[in-house]
C-alpha cells in the first residue's frame, strides 16, 4: 500500500480512485443467492466464471459462501469455509490467468477472513460493516489488508423490518464515520477502508432511489465509494421484472447514475455488459479516454 489516499495498490493492481470506475465481479459459490444461487456452487463453475469475469475486464473478483440475499438463512462457520476456501486456492493455482486479480471474500467472519487470505485473497468485505464479529477489525489489522465497510440494520434475516429513518442520509454516514474510527482505532490505516452505503440493505425502494441521488455526500468520509446495484429489487420493481437476471440494462442505468455521482467501484454480476457502461460513463464524467 502506498501513503497517498488517493491511490493503493493491490495485488500489484494499482487503483487511482478518480481516474476512473473498477469492477468488482461478484462469484456467489452458493445455493441460495438472489440472482445466481446454485449457478456457480462447484469448483468447475466458478472456475470457468471466473475466467470469463477476467476476460471480460474484471478488476476485482468478490467470492462469497453465505447468501445475504433478504431472509437469507445463517450457515455454519465450517460450511462457509468448505464452500469459499477451495475456490480461493484453485484460483491462485491458476496463476497465468489469475495471478494479478485482486480476490475479495465477501464475509462477516474473522475466521473466514483469516483462512481466505491465507489461501489467497486480498481484501475483506463485510457487509455488516465489522459489527456481527468482534474480531473482524482487528483480524484485518493484523492481515494488513483493505476492508470494506457496509451499512447495514440488523441481519439479512431482519433488515427488511428495519427501514424506518428520521434522517436516511444521515444516519448511514454517522454509521460509516463511526466504523472508520472504530477500523482506524484497531490498527487500519485509513487509506485501505473503503465504504458502502448498503444499497438494499435494510432500504426501502424509495431510499435505495435516494442514496443514488445522494451518493457524492458520502465523499465527506474520505474513504472509495462502491456501490452495489447490480439485479437488486427496487431495480426489478420500476422495470416490472421479477426475474432478476433480466435486469441487465436497468442495472446499467443505476451504475451510470451511480459513476456520474463519484463511484469508484461498482459491485457487478454481468461484468462484460457493465465494463462497456464503465468505458462510456468515464468518458462522459471523468473525461476518460
Amino acid at each position: 500500500m502506498t501513503d497517498n489516499p488517493a491511490k493503493i495498490i493491490i495485488r500489484n493492481k494499482t487503483f487511482e480512485w478518480g481516474k476512473r470506475t473498477y469492477l468488482m465481479g461478484v462469484l456467489n459459490v452458493t445455493p441460495d443467492s438472489f440472482s445466481d444461487g446454485g449457478d456457480f456452487n462447484t469448483i468447475e463453475s466458478a472456475l470457468a466464471q471466473a475466467e470469463n469475469m477476467v476476460k471480460s475486464g474484471v478488476d476485482i473478483i468478490d467470492i462469497g459462501g453465505q447468501s445475504t440475499r433478504p431472509g437469507a438463512a445463517e450457515i455454519s462457520l465450517e460450511e462457509e469455509i468448505d464452500r469459499v476456501i477451495p475456490v480461493i486456492e484453485m484460483l491462485r493455482q491458476k496463476a497465468d490467468i489469475f495471478s494479478s486479480v485482486p480476490i475479495s471474500v465477501d464475509t462477516t467472519r474473522a475466521q473466514v477472513a483469516q483462512a481466505a487470505v491465507e489461501a489467497g485473497a486480498d481484501i475483506v468485505n463485510d457487509i455488516s460493516g465489522a459489527t456481527f464479529d468482534s474480531e473482524m477489525l482487528s483480524t484485518v489489522a493484523q492481515l494488513q489488508v483493505p476492508i470494506i465497510l457496509m451499512h447495514i440494520r440488523g441481519t439479512p434475516q431482519t433488515m427488511q423490518k428495519l427501514t424506518d429513518y428520521q434522517d436516511l442520509i444521515g444516519e448511514i454516514l454517522d454509521f460509516l464515520e463511526s466504523r472508520i474510527v472504530a477500523a482506524v482505532a484497531a490498527g487500519i490505516d485509513k487509506s485501505q477502508i473503503i465504504i458502502d452505503p448498503g444499497i438494499g440493505f435494510a432500504k426501502t425502494y424509495n431510499q435505495n432511489l435516494e442514496i443514488l441521488r445522494q451518493l457524492p455526500k458520502f465523499r465527506g468520509l474520505d474513504c472509495p465509494i462502491l456501490v452495489g446495484v447490480s439485479r437488486k429489487s427496487f431495480i426489478g420493481q420500476i422495470l416490472n421484472q421479477p426475474e432478476a437476471k433480466q435486469r441487465i440494462w436497468g442495472t446499467a442505468a443505476a451504475c451510470t447514475s451511480a459513476i456520474a455521482n463519484s463511484a469508484d467501484i461498482l459491485r457487478i454480476h454481468d461484468v462484460r455488459e457493465m465494463h462497456d457502461v464503465c468505458l462510456v460513463a468515464d468518458a462522459i464524467f471523468r473525461n476518460q479516454s
